[in-house]
């Protein structure tokens, strides 16, 4: 299984990138999301950007990663790292909608 990390781009390098994620910097491969500027947010997997992403979603999937390893510890306080989906009715996807 392989689990993406959201990156943010602090310098590009040709048909890669440096990026950065909770400190850590690494070096990317853009060849499947193309040249993109410093501050763009990116989905990696195995040192490879698949997507970009927008920054909240960025946060998001940062979150969920953060709420992972909390669990990982022990630690079940982590309704904060979902306030989106915390106090919201379950809704279905447009194409399993009457």
């Amino acid at each position: 299984m392989c689990i993406g990390i959201p990156m943010q781009i602090i310098e590009p390098r040709g048909e890669s990138a440096l990026c950065i994620y909770r400190g850590q910097e690494s070096l990317i491969d853009m060849m499947l999301v193309g040249p993109q500027p410093v501050g763009t947010w990116l989905l990696v997997f195995l040192d490879t950007a698949r997507e970009v992403l927008s920054e909240q979603k960025a946060q998001q999937i940062a979150d969920a990663l953060e709420a992972l390893h909390l669990a990982m510890q022990g630690d079940n306080q982590i309704n904060h790292l979902f306030a989106d989906l915390v106090d919201r009715e379950p809704q279905l996807p447009e194409f399993l909608k009457p």
